[in-house]
């Protein structure tokens, strides 16, 4: 039985972030390092100028509330130093020096104010969303949440619960690790489940501040790739499994992969100073195989012909530009062109990871695709792992 997707609420970060502003701060930062002189044809070539945060970009390049002494404190190094022949004039200044270095932000420090502003973004999505599709949130007999970079417990689900609030009977499945999968992969479970009880009313809420892997002091490549990618957004939608007035794509089908062996591509770390987002270069290639698989799903799907039958809208978030060429070269020469428009579009200011799809599928939306339309969705996500369904505009 087929589900039924209402236009998707899309809230964007309110804090503009220019890409100017980012390359400032890690030349101010790192000199010195190796990439520092490609720094703008770096960012440049990211394509994107400007992103919005959640939190200001100060917030995320502050010194923490501590300094460099050990976290033992004063007392415990004056004694150390006296052990080691230091005298209380030397010492004094060795603990006045240790005291004014600033130290980075802790986790708490990082994540906190973060956690914070995840949850009201996603309640403001999760309102948008019912607005949108014409209900209470007395409706909603299921939530599915996702916000990946910001873990907490108990969750966005049981925030949005609260905060909407929502009925106590109501099921809500939080699936915190899904990150750039949440768009597709929700709504693969969402039509699973109103295809159980086509009665049933799923709204699904992601929130994600990715900008909380902004790390002002690695000085890697791959870090400085990440502090140019990523920005924050809530977004939400109702799933039903019935049509409603409101509904605007009908959703048929959906498909899974996930790659042996990769699990160590891309990966969250969590240190001392909050959040990192680790990226190796082998990473584009694994997920260009996941749309190798997702063609030949295609195809099985719809014959060996592709003129038979080919997607009008392509609503696809693969992580970079990159993987978006790869897409182009390898669709079948009889599809036409332009499929991957919004996608782009979307990319432009910033990955917006397990958000990504609702914000491309709402720019298709507003710029009027049409009724009839086939539309294939679909993202991967560290894993590796990728989700994509196939459906109808209505």
């Amino acid at each position: 039985m087929p589900a039924f997707l209402c236009p998707p609420a899309v809230i964007h970060g309110e804090h503009t972030v220019k890409t100017s502003e980012i390359v400032a701060e890690v030349h101010d930062r790192h000199p010195d390092a190796a990439w520092a002189p490609r720094a703008e044809s770096i960012a440049a070539g990211t394509g994107i100028e400007a992103r919005g945060w959640m939190l200001p970009l100060q917030s995320a390049v502050a010194p923490g509330r501590g300094n460099g002494l050990p976290a033992a404190g004063a007392g415990a190094a004056r004694a150390a130093l006296a052990r080691d022949g230091f005298t209380e004039q030397d010492a004094d200044r060795v603990i006045a020096a240790l005291e004014a270095i600033p130290a980075p932000q802790t986790v708490q420090e990082r994540t906190a104010p973060a956690w914070e502003a995840v949850q009201a973004y996603g309640e403001r999505a999760a309102r948008g969303a019912l607005q949108i599709a014409g209900l209470d949130a007395s409706d909603v007999d299921c939530v599915i949440t996702s916000n990946s970079t910001t873990p907490a417990l108990p969750g966005l689900d049981v925030s949005l619960a609260n905060r909407l609030p929502l009925r106590q009977d109501v099921l809500l499945l939080p699936a915190t690790q899904w990150a750039c999968i949440a768009g597709t992969r929700s709504l693969a479970l969402a039509a699973d489940l109103v295809a159980a009880d086509p009665d049933r009313v799923v709204l699904v809420v992601i929130s994600e501040a990715l900008s909380t892997t902004y790390q002002p002091a690695d000085d890697t490549l791959e870090s400085l790739i990440v502090r140019l990618l990523f920005a924050d957004t809530a977004v939400a939608a109702v799933v039903t499994g019935r049509p409603r007035p409101e509904s605007v794509l009908r959703l048929d089908s959906a498909w899974n992969h996930t790659l042996p062996g990769t699990q160590d591509l891309h990966r969250l770390d969590t240190r001392a100073d909050g959040t990192h987002f680790v990226m190796d270069r082998r990473g584009p290639r694994a997920v260009q195989e996941t749309v190798t698989a997702m063609w030949q799903w295609l195809q099985e799907r719809y014959g060996e012909h592709p003129e038979a039958w080919h997607p009008d809208v392509l609503l696809a978030h693969p992580g970079g530009t990159r993987v978006l060429e790869y897409m182009e070269q390898t669709m079948p020469e009889a599809w036409p062109s332009g499929l991957l428009k919004y996608s782009r579009d979307s990319y432009t200011s910033g990955n917006r990871g397990g958000a990504a799809v609702f914000d491309i599928m709402r720019r298709a939306h507003d710029a009027g695709q049409a009724a009839g339309s086939h539309a294939v969705l679909y993202a991967a996500a560290p894993g590796l792992t990728a989700t994509a369904l196939e459906g109808e505009w209505l």
